[in-house]
């Protein structure tokens, strides 16, 4: 079927061309990736020229694949670029594993001549472990939060589902490229040109770094319950120094036994134990993503004793900290 197709007209002498550098980690997100290229390549038939232009590099050339399993062929390695030029990084799973010192020094070195650098999901690790956020503000998908703000405590992280600080870009993965992207087309060319794009890509939803990444407590848990949702947001900011109950009952005007049927009622576990779930679940996150030590773990997730930590752990996940941190290296 033959679509109508309207231009978006842009006076072609403010318009700037611009050359994209995708480069492709080990197991990337394709969503993340397909999303950004996807705005660009819009953003050029609705302009009626190419006002972007883009390579896909990887370390060493050839083929990469992305998490899903699909291989895809880059067109170089990690060449020298234009002080123009916008590098992408592409992260997605284990990214640690696929940051290697070449890629590092690499992203140094093109940063120092000016180049604007983002990252798409998991890569403002990437970004971080090169310095090039030191000072700065990024975001990345809120599965690492946890470990990158244990590691990089020079970033400002934020829970966004994107950050442009200057020159520095990041994501929180996802469709949250297509936020960054449609906010970049609008600063380069128009509002009316990125919501063009967006119409196109059937996206009614436009976001803005002032929006957060994950859903909110009562689309999560199921239930709206305001002082429920607001027990459970301090015991979500409060991992480190757990809140006794009785001090979280308090500060949302109940009783500890008021408390407790609310969270039996809701969630069918006393608030002791949805509390505790939270604090392993963030356990869990830094032995698979960080090298901290189990001790180190420990403490940064509210538990005084080694010993105790172990115990809660494998009857929770029926497993010990540190098999776990043994299967890091077999993580799916």
């Amino acid at each position: 079927m033959q679509a109508n197709k309207k231009k978006t007209e842009i006076p072609k002498a403010i318009a700037p061309k611009r050359h994209y550098v995708f480069v492709l980690l080990d197991r990337f997100s394709m969503l993340s990736f397909a999303s950004a290229l996807e705005c660009l390549r819009i953003a050029n038939r609705m302009v009626g020229y190419d006002a972007y232009s883009w390579t896909l590099m990887s370390e060493g050339g050839g083929d990469v694949t992305c998490s899903a399993g699909t291989t895809f062929t880059s067109e170089g390695d990690l060449d020298e670029l234009q002080r123009d030029d916008t590098i992408m990084v592409c992260g997605g799973v284990n990214v640690q594993a696929a940051t290697s010192k070449k890629l590092l020094a690499w992203l140094r070195r093109e940063a120092r001549k000016g180049v604007r650098v983002g990252g798409l999901c998991t890569a403002s690790y990437v970004m971080a472990k090169a310095g090039l956020l030191d000072g700065k503000r990024a975001t990345i998908h809120w599965e690492n939060i946890d470990s990158f703000a244990e590691e990089f405590e020079e970033v400002t992280l934020t829970k966004s589902v994107f950050v442009i600080d200057n020159n520095r870009m990041s994501t929180a993965g996802g469709t949250s490229s297509i936020d960054l992207m449609l906010k970049i087309l609008a600063n380069d060319l128009s509002e009316e040109l990125a919501n063009a794009v967006a119409d196109q890509l059937i996206y009614s939803s436009i976001r803005t770094d002032q929006d957060t990444q994950r859903l909110s407590i009562p689309t999560r848990i199921g239930v709206r319950h305001p002082k429920l949702s607001l027990v459970i947001q301090k015991m979500e900011a409060n991992i480190e120094d757990p809140i006794s109950p009785s001090v979280l009952a308090q500060d949302v005007g109940m009783s500890t036994r008021q408390l407790e049927r609310l969270f039996r009622r809701y969630l069918n576990r006393s608030p002791k134990r949805y509390y505790m779930e939270l604090r392993l679940q963030k356990a869990r996150n830094l032995l698979m993503q960080t090298d901290m030590s189990v001790i180190n773990v420990a403490l940064a997730c509210g538990f005084a004793s080694p010993s105790h930590f172990s115990k809660c752990y494998r009857s929770h996940y029926e497993t010990t900290p540190y098999r776990e941190r043994g299967s890091k290296s077999g993580k799916p």
